[in-house]
């Protein structure tokens, strides 16, 4: 049978009598998703003396930034200020210690043709910015195995319960109150305890099973793929030199690919090896399995189309190599939590500065209600799933933001434990000092170009 066949549904359910899971753990906090936001809250969690389990259901940690190869950091600076800190600085610190990182010296952060052509490839620049050619800035290009093995010293350090190959099933809810949730194992269904359970998955599966409420809407998917024995040097003397040549010849390939960004493809610290942020993708639903297969077989059929072509076109990649496809499909927006407050494209624009702000992306700011459900109990959600409307969450969904979300929760998650109360009755201005104190900015302190908005101000 044809993978991609589609039968009419049945119209059929089935009811099973309630499973038996054996309870593997109990912690004070719970976090569901070892992506980025997850691990920045689990190790912020317990770096702040909470006992934490961390359950992810692949065998790598790093989410998008490693098994969805999103090999950039960016969406950290307001101008010249960088004002995503904290875990993600650790992060890019240690990849440049490995040699797994590259990023732009202070003095080459401006624009210059002479800096574009030395960064640009890189994907450090602004690309927020409208001018010709984009600033360079502070942002990081990195490895994706370098992110794992990263991901796994913090964690490991930090003294995080981490349990791979753990598929979230359901949340054990009581009276409104999470307790916990189930994962299916190769063992079977296994429970975990706990005071606060953070829901980082990406797709708020732990939340809108809980009860939730969520809105639904669809972005952009992407399969990233890399290639080997690319001549980068070679690629880039010819673009300079042959400007027209070389838009023509890369405006065919983003049309074999069926979409790309301005650049499709982009150096890594690992010479000859790039990699293409390519296929972009509409109409897939990140949540419906039937669809990921489609987009899957969809994507691959594309990129093999498109490297033939550059193979036999592009100077500086007639040897080039399929080095890897991402093993996680680029899903950018799938469910999103309505929360205690939902963050608008407004919001964004205007980078408006809430009272209770814990968190900043590059030049907006989260408040600590659109990282609380309104109908559960000690549940916090954090990453690309926050309390948001779908166009507001398009600009704000960045990696480091999602860390910086991440680590506040983590913070509040173990101020509830140690004060013994709800997630929610804790206060914005501790989680604000608790994130200073982990060497994160949490936007407390506004800019000189944000929007600061009695109405947006939390109630007394």
């Amino acid at each position: 049978m044809n993978p991609l066949e589609t039968t009419s549904s049945l119209e059929l359910s089935t009811t099973t009598a309630d499973l038996t899971a054996p309870v593997i753990s109990r912690s004070n906090v719970l976090v569901v998703g070892g992506g980025p936001a997850g691990v920045a809250a689990a190790v912020t969690a317990a770096r702040s003396g909470a006992k934490v389990t961390l359950l992810e259901r692949y065998s790598s940690l790093g989410g998008l930034a490693s098994g969805g190869m999103v090999l950039v950091l960016d969406d950290m600076i307001n101008g010249q200020e960088i004002t995503v800190t904290g875990i993600v600085s650790e992060y890019v610190e240690r990849l440049q210690k490995l040699g797994l990182a590259v990023v732009p010296p202070a003095d080459d952060r401006k624009t210059s043709e002479e800096l574009w052509n030395k960064w640009g490839r890189y994907g450090t620049f602004d690309f927020h910015s409208h001018t010709n050619p984009k600033p360079i800035c502070y942002a990081a290009a990195f490895d994706p195995d370098g992110w794992k093995r990263v991901s796994n010293d913090l964690v490991r350090e930090a003294g995080v319960d981490l349990r791979l190959h753990s598929w979230f099933s359901r949340p054990i809810v009581d009276n409104g109150v999470i307790k916990g949730v189930i994962c299916e194992t190769k063992l079977g269904p296994q429970a975990f305890m706990a005071d606060v359970v953070i829901d980082t998955t990406g797709d708020i599966d732990v939340a809108s099973r809980a009860g939730a409420s969520y809105a639904k809407d669809n972005y952009l998917t992407t399969l990233v793929f890399r290639l080997g024995n690319v001549n980068t040097a070679a690629a880039e003397a010819f673009e300079q030199a042959n400007p027209k040549e070389a838009r023509a010849i890369n405006r065919k390939i983003k049309r074999l690919l069926g979409g790309a960004w301005e650049l499709w493809w982009l150096k890594t610290p690992i010479d000859g090896v790039v990699w293409c942020n390519a296929p972009h993708m509409t109409g897939f639903d990140g949540v419906d399995p039937a669809d990921m297969t489609a987009a899957e077989f969809a994507a691959r059929d594309r990129i093999s189309e498109a490297v033939d072509y550059v193979r036999a076109n592009l100077p500086g990649f007639e040897n080039c190599y399929m080095l890897d496809v991402a093993s996680q499909m680029g899903v950018r927006q799938t469910r999103l939590l309505q929360g205690e407050y939902v963050m608008t494209k407004d919001d964004v624009t205007q980078r408006r500065h809430f009272a209770d702000t814990v968190a900043r992306g590059r030049d907006y700011y989260y408040p600590y209600r659109s990282l609380l459900p309104k109908e559960v109990d000690q549940l916090l959600v954090a990453g690309r799933h926050y309390s948001a409307t779908p166009e507001a969450q398009k600009m704000s969904r960045e990696i480091p933001p999602c860390m910086a979300m991440g680590q506040a929760v983590g913070v509040a998650a173990a101020l509830a434990v140690e004060n013994g109360i709800l997630v929610r009755e804790v206060s914005a201005l501790d989680i604000q000092q608790g994130m200073r104190r982990h060497g994160a900015d949490p936007g407390d302190v506004p800019s000189s170009n944000a929007t600061v908005d009695a109405d947006a101000a939390v109630p007394a």
